[in-house]
C-alpha cells in the first residue's frame, strides 16, 4: 500500500499532473470518474492567492468527490508562499504540493517553478520553511535539473525528504528541454532506489499507453505514475492502464458514443463552474484530443470551435457520435486482423 503521510493510494496509483489551464474540477471530475487516485489542481500563484486574484482564488475551488487532492502553489518569495500555505490548508485538502517543475519562461525568470533548479540550497530552505508553516503533508513536484550538465534530482530529492517532504514526483526532462525530446527515467529510478529514499517517488513523463506504464513500473521500480498530456481529452487512460496492470488485457477503446458523452459532461461541468461564456470558449482546447483521428472530422471541429451556443454545440456533439458510430470498434478489428 503506497501512503503518502497518512493517505492511502492503493498499491502502485495513478496521479493526474497539474496542468495549467487543464486540470480544473470540470476536468478532474472525469479523471476521477474513469480511475485516477490522486490528483493535483491546476498550479496557483502565491502572489496572486495574498493578492486575492480572483482566477487565482477560484483554483482553490475542490469538491468532496475529488478525494484524495492536493492544491499546489508556486512563487520564490518566502513570506508570500508561506501565507500562501495558510490558504491553502483553509481550503482542506489532502496535501499542498510546490510546484519546482514548470518550465514557463515568465515563471522560471522569477526563480519560481524550475527556475529554482539553479539554486537547490534555495530550494530546500523555501521548502524546509513551508513544511514547518502548514499542518499539511507537503509534496514537491520538480523536473531532473535545470539542464544537461546540473542534473542534481538524486541529491536534492534526498535533502528535500530530510526537511519533511511525504512524496516526489518527477518529470523525467530538465527545465532546458521544456517538453521536448523523450524523458528520461533513469534518474527518476536512481532516486527511487537510493537506500536512504523512504518517501514515495512517482515517475512523470511520456506515459501514454497501459505497456508504457507496465514497462515503467517494472523498469524504474517507482511507487506510482503521474500522468499529464495524455490524459487531455483522453480520462480512460487511468482505467485502460489500471485494468492492463491487473489483468495483462487492453481494453477497448471508448466508442465515439462514450467520446461525446464524456465531452458532454466535461462542457456542462465547465459552463457550471466558470459561467457560460467562459466556460464553453475554455472547452475548446479539449475537443481535438475527444476526437483524435477521426476522419474528415475537421469541419465539426471548427463548429464547435467557433460558436458559444451550448445547445448548438450539444447538437453538433449528437451529429459526430451518430456519423462515427462504430467507427473506433471497425478500426480495433482491423487492427487485429492484421496482427
Amino acid at each position: 500500500m503506497v501512503k503518502i503521510a497518512d493517505i492511502e493510494l492503493g498499491e502502485f496509483p495513478l496521479l493526474l499532473a497539474p496542468m495549467e489551464d487543464v486540470s480544473d474540477p470540470p476536468f478532474r471530475a472525469l479523471c476521477k470518474k474513469f480511475g485516477a487516485d490522486m490528483m493535483y489542481t491546476e498550479f496557483i500563484s502565491s502572489e496572486g492567492l495574498i493578492r486575492d486574484a480572483r482566477e487565482s482564488v477560484q483554483k482553490l475551488d475542490i469538491y468532496d468527490y475529488e478525494r484524495p487532492i492536493g492544491i499546489q502553489i508556486f512563487g520564490a518569495k518566502l513570506e508570500s508562499m508561506q501565507r500562501s500555505a495558510e490558504l491553502v490548508e483553509a481550503a482542506k485538502p489532502e496535501l499542498l504540493d510546490i510546484n519546482y517543475g514548470c518550465p514557463v519562461k515568465k515563471v522560471v525568470c522569477k526563480m519560481a517553478g524550475a527556475g529554482i533548479l539553479q539554486d537547490i540550497d534555495r530550494m530546500v530552505s523555501l521548502t524546509d520553511a513551508i513544511v514547518k508553516s502548514t499542518n499539511l503533508p507537503v509534496t514537491v513536484k520538480t523536473r531532473l535539473g535545470w539542464d544537461d550538465k546540473t542534473k542534481y534530482i538524486v541529491e536534492a530529492a534526498e535533502r528535500l525528504q530530510d526537511v519533511g517532504i511525504k512524496a516526489i514526483s518527477i518529470h523525467g526532462r530538465t527545465r532546458k528541454q521544456m517538453y521536448k525530446g523523450n524523458a528520461d527515467w533513469t534518474l527518476i529510478g536512481e532516486v527511487k532506489n537510493n537506500p536512504r529514499m523512504h518517501i514515495p517517488v512517482f515517475g512523470n513523463g511520456d506515459v501514454d499507453s497501459p505497456e508504457k506504464a507496465l514497462e515503467m513500473k517494472n523498469r524504474y521500480g517507482t511507487d506510482g505514475i503521474m500522468i499529464g498530456r495524455a490524459a487531455i481529452g483522453y480520462p480512460w487512460i487511468f482505467r485502460e492502464i489500471k485494468h492492463f496492470l491487473a489483468t495483462g488485457e487492453k481494453l477497448p477503446m471508448p466508442t465515439v458514443a462514450e467520446r461525446v458523452a464524456a465531452a458532454k459532461e466535461h462542457l456542462t461541468r465547465s459552463v457550471e463552474w466558470k459561467g457560460e461564456r467562459r466556460g464553453v470558449v475554455e472547452m475548446r482546447r479539449h475537443y481535438t484530443n475527444y476526437f483524435k483521428r477521426l476522419p474528415n472530422i475537421k469541419p465539426y471541429r471548427l463548429q464547435l470551435v467557433t460558436t458559444y451556443d451550448v445547445a448548438e454545440i450539444f447538437q453538433t456533439l449528437d451529429i459526430i457520435a451518430e456519423k462515427y458510430d462504430g467507427y473506433y470498434a471497425q478500426k480495433q478489428q482491423n487492427v487485429g486482423a492484421r496482427g
